[in-house]
Formats: C-alpha cells, sequence, structure tokens
C-alpha cells in the first residue's frame, strides 16, 4: 500500500523517500544507526501528556545510554521552543 502525506504534514524523508510521517518513528533498515555511526542528531518532542519534565527525564536518559554504550561519545543539545518555525529555516540551520 502506498501512503501519501497529507498537504503540511510533518514528515522526515530522505533521498530515497520518506521515512517518518507524524513525528512516529518507523523501524527500518536503512534509517537505522549501524556500529560505525559517528555522527546522529535526536529529536525528543513533548505533545501532550507529555510534559517539560517528563521530556528532560527522556532525554537524561537517553544521554545516559549513549554514554553508556558508546565511551568518548561528545553530546550536544539545546530545546527549541513554539517560536522557532522550521519552515522559515533551512535545514541545518541553527
Amino acid at each position: 500500500m502506498v501512503e501519501h502525506p497529507a498537504p503540511g504534514e510533518v514528515v522526515w524523508r530522505d533521498d530515497a523517500g520518506v521515512t517518518c510521517r507524524r513525528w512516529n518513528r518507523r523501524q527500518r533498515t536503512r534509517t537505522r544507526l549501524p556500529h560505525d555511526t559517528t555522527r546522529a542528531m535526536f529529536v525528543l518532542d513533548a505533545p501532550g501528556p507529555v510534559d517539560d519534565t517528563a521530556l528532560k527525564a527522556a532525554g537524561d536518559q537517553l544521554v545516559e545510554a549513549l554514554t553508556d554504550s558508546s565511551p568518548g561519545v561528545t553530546i550536544a543539545s539545546r530545546p527549541l521552543d513554539a517560536a522557532w518555525n522550521s519552515a522559515s529555516r533551512p535545514l541545518g540551520a541553527a
């Protein structure tokens, strides 16, 4: 079955096509992180009923898991607020 994103729907994509719709992750061979991955980006979002405290706890757990599994890992993070609009910023812009 072929699915098509609705106009304005948030999707993640690469040159091969859409990999994720509606903020939900989909585990696929082409989007997994192999053991030799050296750079990755994780986006944690807090749609209701998740609040900022729960989001921070999830982020802390992710940092702990990455640190435990990848000695020497460098981690940087920054919060994005509702005013940050990805539609008005090119990919990769701060």
